[in-house]
């Protein structure tokens, strides 16, 4: 399983254990990064990946695309 996928994984079960609360979607995906970059190497990570369902507007603050 490659790293986004992996990722999207584990977010997901975290969203659902937590009783897939929509305000957050963003931190289980964070928790879910964290969780993966503590168990593998800097060279395997690669790049920090942001939430690819996630929009950053002009404002700078993060919004759920519709």
């Amino acid at each position: 399983m490659d790293k986004i996928e992996w990722i999207k994984k584990r977010a997901q079960e975290l969203w659902e254990s937590k009783g897939r609360p929509p305000e957050r979607e963003q931190e289980c995906w964070d928790q879910a990064v964290q969780e993966f970059e503590a168990g593998t190497s800097e060279d395997e990570r690669g790049p920090v990946m942001p939430d690819p369902e996630v929009d950053v507007t002009a404002s700078g603050h993060r919004s759920k695309e519709v």
